[in-house]
């Protein structure tokens, strides 16, 4: 039975590259006072953001990927201007929460002890929920191979792509994951999207620094009748501790450090070709709100975590009769 659970797990954790795999996360933020642009108003954004995988064992080398991924950012997407600006502003200055739900279904596999791959497709529900539609929904995907270099490194390549409101997006993948022998130091990365680099301080504390490139896209329904989207882009960059409960299955971080925002309004027929990583093609929008400013954030995460290593452990001592 604990075979068998050491490969239910352990399979999906090519996802990830690392010893464990994070099987439910969630973090709460809020950014202080964005700016909108020539203007004396701002606003606060408040975000959740959930993450759960669920693994379906097939056999020794292959296994089915489940799980969703759920967020929602609740802020005001312009000024609350008054004068001849106010018949429209005034529709987007009352607070919105913008909703983004994703469906993961896909394949994790090991082709050989060196190389092997994930292929996720990602169907996504994304808007302020208002007035549901299949213009609301969206599909995309992700593959990415990964190249087990030794012990302590493995090489990731990938494409990641996703039907957005403003067109198609897509970006190539390409990172690494490295564990010093000494378990201290953690590197953790797959560009343009994420990096994260921690040290471990003893048994249960670490600390790091993260990156986090979020852009999503969500359709809004207003009252008057007009449809338009929000074209949500956040770069964040923290530093992080983290404490470790219950044998480290438990981790709790306390994140603060600076985020660039932009949250575009734009009409729902106003859309670009296609956007690959942080470059636009055929961009001729008419943007409808101001600009707004980075800010200061700050986040609490809490994680529920495997630990593949220690199960591995157990299972040997048993088949050794101890």
């Amino acid at each position: 039975m604990k075979r068998l659970i050491l490969l239910l797990f352990f399979i999906p954790a090519v996802l990830t590259s690392q010893n464990y795999i994070d099987l439910f996360k969630i973090a709460y933020s809020q950014n202080f006072n964005n700016e909108f642009e020539d203007t004396q108003s701002t606003t606060d954004i408040h975000s959740i953001d959930v993450d759960l995988t669920i693994p379906f064992v097939i056999n020794d080398d292959n296994a089915i990927v489940t799980g969703v991924l759920y967020s929602q950012n609740n802020l005001s997407l312009a000024p609350g201007f008054h004068g001849d600006e106010a018949p429209f502003y005034g529709l987007l200055s009352e607070k919105t929460t913008l909703y983004n739900t994703i469906l993961k279904l896909g394949l994790a596999t090991n082709f050989n002890e060196k190389w092997s791959g994930t292929f996720v497709v990602l169907p996504k529900l994304a808007s302020d929920y208002q007035d549901i539609s299949g213009e609301d929904f969206y599909v995309g995907g992700a593959a990415i191979l990964k190249f087990q270099k030794n012990e302590n490194l493995k090489y990731r390549f990938g494409v990641y792509a996703m039907q957005q409101a403003f067109g198609l997006f897509t970006t190539p993948l390409l990172g690494f994951y490295y564990l010093s022998p000494d378990e201290k130091l953690e590197m953790n990365v797959m560009l343009p999207i994420s990096v994260n680099v921690n040290y471990r301080l003893g048994d249960t504390r670490k600390v790091g620094f993260d990156y986090y490139a979020i852009g999503r896209s969500f359709d809004i329904h207003m009252e008057n009748g007009l449809y338009r989207y929000v074209d949500y882009v956040a770069l964040e960059f923290t530093g992080y501790v983290e404490q470790g409960f219950m044998d480290n299955s438990i981790l709790l971080r306390l994140k603060g450090g600076y985020v660039a925002n932009s949250a575009e309004v734009y009409a729902k027929d106003d859309q670009i070709d296609f956007r690959v990583s942080a470059f636009d093609f055929g961009d001729e929008r008419t943007q409808l709100s101001p600009d707004l400013s980075d800010s200061l954030f700050a986040k609490l995460e809490a994680v529920y975590r495997f630990d593949l290593s220690k199960q591995e452990s157990m299972n040997n001592d048993n088949e050794s009769g101890l």
